[in-house]
């Protein structure tokens, strides 16, 4: 079997090519999109399939036919017209409000699971805060091969009196990431509060970075370890020159990717 043993080589590193992408929905017509939903890479599932409690300590169990829903809501980007891009915006639930108003759809835990790597997530939300929902903590966790790399959570407030609609964002960078998971809890349990979403926008690391070997989403010396155990395994990562064979000539090829960042 042929084998190559590490080179010394002055390299400098790069980074894998990036897209960045905003879901705005403003594609999309208000109506339910089903309790399994792929948009734009993106598939939503497990929609509020789980049990928990309120902070009044009421319970609820799993919404048996909860889904997607994409709301129209004029209304809503006229009172706050610096979150999101009117006029249209994401939520969950099995009813909805038509035309230019909008109900906040009810969120326990719903997962998104993206079709290439990520390195970063920015979204807007509103939700209702104070009332029965004061407490109540929101999270964002941002998960590579079923494991929570980086997360972001924030609790709702509980001022008593009425219940309010609040904005914020959720943010995540610095790590990779293939899938995003919602959900809500008070205290160890999962909870209900309503919630809405826009501009969901994902910076992707660009998964046909040819030196990015171990698909990590950066380009660093660990490739050149992945790149010696694919030749010596004459895996397909092997091909740095595309000429369809795993060869010592794709050494300097991977030498040249890494310098050029791709």
């Amino acid at each position: 079997m042929r084998k190559l043993t590490a080179l010394a080589a002055a390299m400098i590193a790069g980074s894998a090519s990036a897209q960045t992408v905003t879901l705005d929905f403003e594609d999309l017509a208000e109506n339910f999109y089903g309790a399994s939903f792929v948009y734009q890479g993106l598939e939503f599932s497990d929609i509020n399939q789980v049990s928990g409690v309120f902070p009044d300590g009421s319970t609820f169990g799993p919404q048996l036919f909860d889904e997607v829903i994409i709301e129209d809501a004029t209304l809503f980007y006229n009172d706050y017209p610096g979150w999101g891009s009117a006029d249209k915006m994401l939520t969950f639930g099995s009813a909805y409000v038509t035309g230019d108003n909008l109900s906040l759809g009810r969120v326990s835990s719903v997962t998104v699971t993206l079709d290439e790597n990520a390195d970063s997530v920015d979204m807007d939300i509103a939700f209702y805060e104070n009332g029965p929902w004061g407490g109540i903590e929101l999270h964002v966790d941002a998960l590579f091969e079923g494991s929570v790399v980086g997360s972001d959570s924030l609790t709702i407030s509980d001022l008593g009196g009425r219940d309010n609609i609040a904005t914020d964002s959720f943010s995540i960078s610095g790590v990779v990431f293939d899938e995003l998971h919602f959900y809500a809890t008070y205290g160890s349990d999962f909870s209900l509060p309503r919630l809405v979403i826009d501009d969901l926008t994902l910076n992707y690391v660009g998964a046909d970075c040819l030196a990015d070997v171990n698909g990590d989403g950066s380009v660093t010396p660990a490739d050149f370890t992945a790149w010696v155990n694919a030749f010596n395994n004459n895996a397909p990562e092997c091909d740095q020159n595309s000429d369809g064979s795993c060869t010592p000539a794709d050494f300097t090829a991977w030498v040249n990717n890494f310098n050029n960042g791709c």
